[in-house]
C-alpha cells in the first residue's frame, strides 16, 4: 500500500528551532561541534571496546552496542538539521520524513532495552557475582541485544505505518527540527485517536517496561550494596553503577516528559528543547559519561593512543 494516496502532501517544512538568521548561523556551529564530538566519542568508545582483550565482557559488549545505537541517533538527524540551518527551504520529502521516523525511533527503542539490558547485567554482577560468569554468557548477551534490536524496529514499523498512513491536509509545517510523533499528529486532519493508543501501547509499554527493569535491578542492587560491610567494596560498587544511572535518568526523563502525555498537553517550545537533549546532547554525553568515569576505558584509550603514537614515530 502507497502510504501517500492517503495525504495530499509530498512534502513537509521543519520549521526548526528559530527564524532568525543570525541564531540559525549560531546553532549550526553549535550542533556541527556536538555532531563531532559525537560521531568522535561513540566510533571512539566502539573502536576501543572491539580492539581491547581485556574490555571484551558483558558489561563493554552492551556498551560497545549502545554507542553504535547513539551514533545511529545522531546520523539520522543532525545532518539534515545542519542542512536546513543553511538552507532557505528547509523541507523535507514525505518518504524522507518517514524514513527519519523510522530509524529514529527503532534507535530510540533499542536505546532503551539496552539501557534495561544493562542494568541487568549491573544486578547480576553485583547481587550474584559468583553466578555472573554463567549467567551472562555470550549467547545470553547476544540474545538480549538481538531481541532489542527486532522489539525496536517491531516498535518503529507500528508507529511509522500508523503515522504515515494519516491525511496530512491541514499543513506541512512541522514545529520541529526533525520528524518526531507528536507534531505530526498535530498536523492530520483524521482522527488520531488510534496512534495515540498505539504510541501509549507500544512506546508506553517499552519505555514503562524497561523502566521497571531498571528499578527493580537498582533496588536490589542498592541494598545489596548496604548490606556490604567494606565501605572499599561499596564505594567500587557504587562507581560501577554511577555511569549507567546517569545516562538512565537523563534518557528517561525527557523521553517520559515528551511521550508520556496526551497530545492536547504537548507544549512545542518546551518540546523542542526535550527534543534536543535527548536526540543531539546525551548521544554526545553518554561516551563522555562511560570514558570518563571508568577507569578500564579510560587505560584503554590511553593503550590505543600510545600504540598509534607508538606507531607513527617508528615510521618516522
Amino acid at each position: 500500500m502507497d502510504i501517500r494516496n492517503h495525504s495530499s502532501v509530498t512534502e513537509f517544512i521543519l520549521l526548526g528551532l528559530t527564524d532568525d538568521p543570525e541564531l540559525q548561523i549560531l546553532f549550526f556551529v553549535l550542533f556541527l561541534l556536538v555532531y563531532s564530538i559525537t560521531i568522535l566519542g561513540n566510533i571512539g568508545i566502539f573502536a576501543v571496546i572491539t580492539i581491547d582483550p581485556q574490555l571484551q565482557t558483558p558489561m563493554y559488549f552492551f556498551l560497545r552496542h549502545l554507542a553504535f545505537v547513539d551514533l545511529c541517533y545522531s546520523m539520522v538527524i543532525i545532518p539534515q538539521t545542519l542542512i536546513n540551518f543553511l538552507s532557505e527551504k528547509k523541507t523535507i520529502s514525505f518518504s524522507g520524513c518517514a524514513a527519519q521516523m523510522f530509524f529514529f525511533a527503532a534507535a530510540a527503542g533499542s536505546d532503551l532495552l539496552i539501557l534495561a539490558a544493562m542494568s541487568y547485567d549491573r544486578y547480576v554482577a553485583i547481587c550474584n557475582p559468583l553466578l555472573y560468569t554463567t549467567v551472562m554468557t555470550k549467547n545470553i548477551c547476544f540474545g538480549l541485544v538481538s531481541g532489542a534490536y527486532f522489539a525496536a524496529l517491531v516498535n518503529a514499523i507500528v508507529h511509522t505505518a500508523s503515522t504515515f498512513s494519516l491525511s496530512f491536509c491541514k499543513s506541512n509545517e512541522i514545529t520541529d527540527f526533525f520528524c518526531d510523533i507528536p507534531p505530526l499528529l498535530k498536523l492530520s486532519c483524521s482522527d488520531i485517536s488510534l496512534n495515540e493508543i498505539l504510541l501509549f501501547i507500544f512506546g508506553g509499554s517499552i519505555q514503562v517496561g524497561t523502566l521497571l527493569v531498571i528499578l527493580i535491578s537498582y533496588a536490589f542492587i542498592l541494598y545489596a550494596i548496604l548490606r556490604m560491610s567494606s565501605a572499599a567494596g561499596r564505594h567500587k560498587a557504587f562507581n560501577t553503577c554511577a555511569s549507567h544511572f546517569i545516562s538512565v535518568s537523563l534518557f528517561y526523563g525527557t523521553l517520559i516528559f515528551m511521550y508520556m502525555r496526551p497530545s492536547s498537553k504537548y507544549a512545542m517550545d518546551q518540546d523542542r528543547v526535550a527534543s534536543v537533549f535527548y536526540t543531539v546532547i546525551i548521544p554526545m554525553l553518554n561516551p563522555l559519561i562511560y570514558s570518563l568515569r571508568n577507569k578500564d576505558v579510560k587505560e584503554a584509550v590511553r593503550k590505543v593512543i600510545k600504540k598509534i603514537v607508538g606507531d607513527r614515530l617508528c615510521k618516522g
